[in-house]
């Protein structure tokens, strides 16, 4: 395995794995954590991998792995991730989950997936390039105040009327087809830029959340995940922007704590019995090593819970 992915060795080590458990990754990718786990599983341990993203299934790593009768690989979004559980008659048996939310290096890597404001290549931002609005159709449908919602609430971009406008008039006399056109529109919408940071930046993370109901999906596993896990079984899941990590914070502060719980009160035991799961430690980054390898982890955060 030639690629390490973000927070590889802090991944394995808090998921504990067993040699005879029983495992989930919900984002295959390049397949670093899965092989990672697989090596570390007995005969009788079990690894079902996910990904939504045709490439992955089909790449090289994923077919070596798919060898080996342990392992099993589903083309999917991990919010089938009870339902394919539950198929398998795995339903609280599972020992550990791991999710790596975001874009994967070969998606930003590749103009023609259409990610990268970096790359000009065709504007299609979809994880599984099979179903769904390419984002060139959905920007060319979209309503502009649900556009300035997206814009805001998913990009976190002050400009967001500005941007929704600019394509609003653009698309009335040619439709946005490529990374370039779009991040070339937001360039000339936006009226100063910040240091350090591309003035597109904000408008492509905005829009592929969208396109790909990144936030949905995230929300839905979570809550599936406590579903099937077993006693002590964990959950490991990194994030890569402050949207995912705040779901993914509360989450874990609501099913370890309780929902709008004044800590200075004692919590009743039938409140505390309705409470899944334990927080685990704080949350884990990259350190000084990984970061020097490879700068996109600069982001990545990880936490921790466990079932109780």
């Amino acid at each position: 395995m030639k690629h390490l992915p973000v927070l590889y060795n802090e991944a394995l080590r808090e998921l504990k794995i067993k040699p005879d458990g029983i495992y989930v990754d919900c984002t295959f990718g390049r397949g670093g954590h899965s092989y990672g786990i697989l090596q570390q599983l007995g005969p009788s341990g079990k690894l079902l991998s996910l990904d939504r993203d045709k490439e992955a299934i089909e790449s090289e790593l994923a077919q070596e792995m798919l060898k080996d009768s342990r392992f099993e690989l589903e083309h999917c979004c991990f919010s089938r991730l009870q339902e394919l559980v539950e198929q398998r008659g795995w339903s609280t048996k599972i020992d550990g989950i791991l999710m790596d939310f975001g874009v994967s290096s070969p998606q930003l890597d590749d103009a023609e997936r259409g990610f990268s404001f970096m790359r000009n290549g065709p504007l299609d931002m979809r994880m599984d390039c099979s179903t769904g609005l390419s984002a060139a159709e959905w920007l060319a449908i979209v309503p502009e105040d649900e556009l300035v919602q997206v814009l805001f609430d998913y990009g976190e971009e002050k400009f967001a009327r500005r941007i929704a406008n600019a394509v609003v008039t653009q698309r009335l006399e040619t439709k946005l087809e490529t990374t370039k056109q779009f991040s070339d529109l937001v360039v000339a919408a936006i009226p100063y830029k910040e240091k350090h940071k591309h003035p597109a930046t904000r408008s492509f993370q905005a829009v592929r959340i969208a396109v790909n109901r990144e936030l949905d999906e995230i929300k839905a596993v979570l809550n599936q995940a406590v579903n099937v896990l077993a006693a002590e079984g964990r959950m490991a899941v990194i994030s890569f922007h402050s949207l995912e990590d705040r779901i993914v914070k509360r989450f874990i502060r609501d099913e370890s704590r309780g929902r709008y719980t004044d800590s200075k009160l004692p919590m009743l035991a039938e409140q505390e019995a309705l409470l899944r799961l334990k927080k685990c430690g704080k949350a884990i980054k990259s350190g000084r090593e990984e970061l020097e390898g490879n700068p996109r982890a600069r982001s990545a955060v990880m936490r921790i819970a466990e079932r109780k």
